[in-house]
This record gives C-alpha cells, sequence and structure tokens, in this order.
C-alpha cells in the first residue's frame, strides 16, 4: 500500500505523527475513558501510565513503514493488540471509535499543513489506519471467539466433573454450616465469630464456581439472593433480637426455611446438569490450562465487582529433572499425582488448581490477601517438605516445591498477573529452593 505514494509524503507524513503523537494519543484515550465501561478496565495506574507511551509508539511505529520495510512485523503488532484487548474485554466498538476520532484530528493536522498532495496524504493516513484496524479487529475476533468458546466449555465443565460426588459434598458443606450456626445461636454468640454463609465452604464454591457453571438460571438466582439476604438480614436481625423470645424463634424459622430453600435450589440444579470430562489433566485429574484464561477472568471481573482481592500461586517442585533420572517416569509421575493431592486438600472450595505442564501448577486462592495468602504458601511448602512421597516399588523420596505468589491488584490483563507469579517462582528458585517468594519480595523458609 505504502508503495503506492511517493517517499517525500511518507517521510512528512510521519513526521507530522511524530511531532503530533502527543496530542494524537491523548484525543484517542480521552474518547475511550469516557466511557464507564472503558473507564473500568482502563483505570488501573499502571495501565494509565502506560497507555499514553504505548500508544505514542504505536502511532509512530505504524506511520514510519517505507516501501522497502518487511510488514511481517508490523502486522504482528496489530495482532498483538488486538488479542490483548480481547484478553482485557476491551469492547471493539469503542477501539474503533477511538481510531476514528484520532483520524479526525490527523486530517485537521494534514490540512493545517497546506501540502501540495494534500488529498494523497489525507488517504494515505486513511488507509494506513483503516488498514492496522483492520487487522487488529481480525485478531481480536479470534482471539474473542476462542475465549468464549472455552468459557462455554468451560462453564459446564467448572464443578460437573462427578455430577453425584458433588452434589453430596455440597449439600454436606451447607448443611455443616448450618448446624455450626446453630450451635454458635444455642451457645448464645455475640455474633462476632457468627459463621457467614458467604464465606462458609458452601458459600465460596457457590460464588465461585456453582453461579459460574449455572449462570442464567432461576435457582442460581435465588440461591446468590438467599444467601445475601441470609448474610446481610437475617443473622444481624436474630442478633440484634438477644431479649426478645419471640422474634428470636420467628427468626430461627426463618433461617432453617432459606437453608431447605437452598437444598431444594440446589438439588435442581444438579439435576439438570450433565457430566462433562473435557479439561482435566489425565495424570492429576487437576484442570489443566485449558480453562484458565476463563477462571482467572471471572476471579477479576468478581474482584472488579466487589473489592475483593485473589491471590495466584506458581508452584513448581524442585529438582525433578533428577528424580525422573535417578528413579524413571514412572516415579516421577507418582511424585506429581502426589503433590496434585496435597495441593487439592489444602485448597478451599472455591480455590482452584492447575497442572500447567511438566512439574509446575499453578493455583487461584480466592477472596484472599497478600498477608494471608502469604500464610497458606508457606503452609503449603512445609507441607510438602515434612512429606516422605511414595515412589515405586515401596520407595520413599522426600521432595520441596518452589512457590511464587502474586496478588491481583486491579490490572485487566490476566497475563501480568501469571508473570509476576512465574517471575516470583523463578526468584525462589534463584534464591535456594524451597521457599515462598511474593513479587518483587524474597521470603526465606520458615
Amino acid at each position: 500500500m505504502v508503495s503506492q505514494y511517493p517517499c517525500t509524503l511518507t517521510q512528512s507524513l510521519q513526521g507530522l505523527v511524530e511531532r503530533n503523537k502527543v496530542m494524537l494519543a491523548a484525543r484517542f484515550y480521552e474518547h475511550m475513558l469516557a466511557d464507564p465501561n472503558a473507564s473500568l478496565i482502563l483505570s488501573h495506574d499502571e495501565v494509565k501510565s502506560r497507555l499514553g507511551s504505548s500508544m505514542q509508539a504505536w502511532l509512530v511505529r505504524v506511520y514510519s513503514v517505507s516501501p522497502t520495510d518487511d510488514c511481517m512485523p508490523l502486522v504482528a503488532l496489530q495482532k498483538q493488540v488486538g488479542e490483548v484487548h480481547a484478553r482485557i474485554d476491551v469492547p471493539l466498538h469503542l477501539v474503533l471509535s477511538g481510531a476514528r476520532h484520532l483520524k479526525k484530528l490527523l486530517f485537521q493536522l494534514i490540512l493545517e499543513q497546506q501540502w501540495a498532495s494534500e488529498a494523497q496524504a489525507l488517504r494515505l493516513a486513511s488507509e494506513t489506519m483503516d488498514l492496522a484496524m483492520e487487522i487488529m479487529s481480525h485478531a481480536y475476533s479470534r482471539s474473542h471467539d476462542r475465549n468464549s468458546r472455552n468459557e462455554e466449555g468451560y462453564r459446564l465443565f467448572s464443578v460437573l466433573q462427578n455430577i453425584s460426588t458433588e452434589r453430596e459434598r455440597q449439600r454436606g458443606a451447607l448443611l455443616d454450616w448450618e448446624n455450626s450456626l446453630m450451635f454458635d445461636l444455642a451457645m448464645g454468640s455475640n455474633g462476632v465469630n457468627l459463621p457467614r454463609l458467604a464465606a462458609s465452604d458452601f458459600g465460596l464454591w457457590f460464588r465461585h464456581k456453582g453461579a459460574y457453571a449455572f449462570q442464567n438460571t432461576s435457582e442460581s438466582d435465588q440461591i446468590l439472593k438467599i444467601i445475601r439476604h441470609m448474610d446481610d438480614v437475617l443473622l444481624p436481625m436474630f442478633l440484634a433480637s438477644m431479649h426478645e423470645q419471640e422474634t428470636r424463634m420467628r427468626l430461627l424459622r426463618d433461617i432453617r426455611d432459606q437453608t431447605k430453600s437452598l437444598m431444594f435450589n440446589l438439588d435442581n440444579l444438579f439435576n439438570t446438569a450433565n457430566e462433562l470430562e473435557s479439561g482435566r489433566d489425565v495424570l492429576t485429574r487437576m484442570l489443566n490450562r485449558k480453562f484458565l484464561p476463563v477462571v482467572i477472568g471471572n476471579e477479576i471481573a468478581i474482584a472488579q465487582k466487589t473489592g475483593q482481592t485473589f491471590s495466584v500461586f506458581s508452584v513448581d517442585i524442585d529438582n525433578f529433572k533428577s528424580i525422573n533420572d535417578n528413579f524413571g517416569h514412572e516415579a516421577g509421575d507418582a511424585i506429581l499425582q502426589q503433590i496434585a493431592e496435597i495441593l487439592s486438600s489444602h485448597s478451599r472450595a472455591g480455590d482452584y488448581v492447575f497442572r500447567m505442564g511438566g512439574e509446575e501448577f499453578l493455583m487461584i486462592l480466592v477472596d484472599i490477601d497478600s498477608a494471608n495468602a502469604m500464610k497458606v504458601a508457606q503452609k503449603l511448602r512445609r507441607k510438602v517438605e515434612a512429606e516422605k512421597l511414595q515412589l515405586t516399588e515401596g520407595r520413599r523420596h522426600q521432595v520441596t516445591v518452589s512457590i511464587g505468589m502474586a496478588t491481583y491488584n486491579g490490572h485487566p490483563d490476566y497475563q501480568h498477573l501469571l508473570r509476576q507469579a512465574d517471575q516470583a517462582m523463578y526468584q525462589a528458585k534463584q534464591g535456594g529452593r524451597n521457599r515462598v517468594v511474593a513479587y518483587g519480595e524474597l521470603t526465606s523458609p520458615e
């Protein structure tokens, strides 16, 4: 396309963009941030601090192509931009609308130059921007479609890998919460440590997994409504009526009725569900990385709505290659299975454990701050270190793990968080292994 225009014109346009890149970039993001949906995604401090410079560099790069240049790196850049926009769910129409406003300002700047080849310059500016947007939009659409397919697959899979087992587990968790609540009420609890349904094993599971798997159903909406009503209305009312026996008895009946309604709606959900096994690692039975973008994207959406944070652990088995070399791959597989079991058994109902491949696992801990996440990570590290894991032929072997931890801080791109956890894990390896490192901070074994 550029070869159709004189070199002097392309160079003049490049110079114009270079001189006005700050104003052009500001116009683009001024329009983007005016939209409430985009401002929520782009309001993170680090994103805002990098938006302007990134957009300026992008403009200069797009308009600096000469007829002799290899255009493939520029095409790859547009694809990367499109994939990032899809990953953080920036609406495509906003990007295209922002590009349209940017073009209008660029046209105005060209007209002010009063170039002899003004018509050609306008056409070159327009075609360059349009081609970049076309490539970017294609990459966005492909990535978004792929994410949508994975999201639908995960929605069905998320909690349904074993219907009967999951049903009984969650029924039991709900009954445990009710029994614990009734015991505390009978003992005259003052409410300080009264178990909230949303924070119970059942509440964590449903809010982070069940509600997603069963979304857009009346039963799911009703369960969430009951959880909120129980924690925000019934329990506070009960505690406020310490000396009103009749009122307390009525509220107790309401609590029991609400719990029965929860159970009824939960059974209905499971009765309509089907088992789906794809998406689980064959060896360890943990989630594989196929559904990681969907899961972590969903947790970011929850965090943005509720203000709660979550943490990610990158867990790597130390010196795993030596296990395979010295004891054989069958022994290595046994170690992986046992490590997976330790991670799974020390996670809560709403948490996730993925096998990322090889000897690396990834955990997502929901509704937790960095300080408590660090305590969990250290507990896991010590638990692995203390175990004599079973190899083949009755042999046992001690292993350790290095854990990198990162806590969600508002950045909309989940890759940002995963990179932080990976960097922390590598720092743990370099620091001597068998340790936990929070992103940016070295922590020795305890």
